[in-house]
């Protein structure tokens, strides 16, 4: 069941999941980036997923894109340039929020694709996550992430799998 913008069934059952600070924080997130994250969320139920941790950093891994709100055009330069140079693209992603100054230029679309994952690990953790859930939104685009390890690291490979999937 994907997320349906005002659909009262798939809001109370996200309101199950998450407390009332983060529900805050998945409402603010742009109609797409809810769908994708109830899809996640409903993949990983139907696998009979109830780690509350993974649950949660489901619903909330992309609200770091709420720092810096991106149009249709921007997004799709990013998975663009992504598939086309990928290591380009991190390049340009790359530039420390230090650096940047929040202005809307050219790299800004690379800028949020590569850091809302630490942006929304800083505002899950403002909302009372588990520090578990907070590295996972923080490392959920981690290329090294593998399924073999312990609890984080197999939760983190769940996530991101789910990620690449939905």
């Amino acid at each position: 069941m994907a997320y349906v913008k005002n659909d009262p069934g798939e809001l109370e059952l996200v309101q199950k999941v998450l407390s009332p600070k983060q529900m805050e924080l998945f409402i603010q997130l742009q109609p797409g980036e809810k769908n994708h994250a109830s899809m996640m969320f409903h993949t990983l139920v139907e696998q009979n997923v109830t780690q509350p941790d993974l649950l949660v950093a489901a619903l909330l891994h992309d609200v770091g894109k709420l720092r810096y709100r991106l149009n249709l055009l921007q997004r799709a330069m990013v998975v663009l340039a992504r598939a086309a140079t990928p290591r380009k693209a991190r390049q340009w992603g790359s530039l420390g929020t230090k650096e940047w100054d929040g202005s809307h230029d050219w790299r800004m679309p690379f800028i949020v694709a590569e850091q809302h994952a630490e942006w929304g690990a800083n505002l899950a953790h403002e909302a009372g996550v588990s520090s578990l859930t907070e590295t996972l939104i923080r490392e959920h685009h981690h290329p090294n992430v593998q399924g073999v390890g312990d609890e984080e690291c197999n939760l983190l490979y769940m996530l991101r799998v789910v990620d690449n999937d939905s």
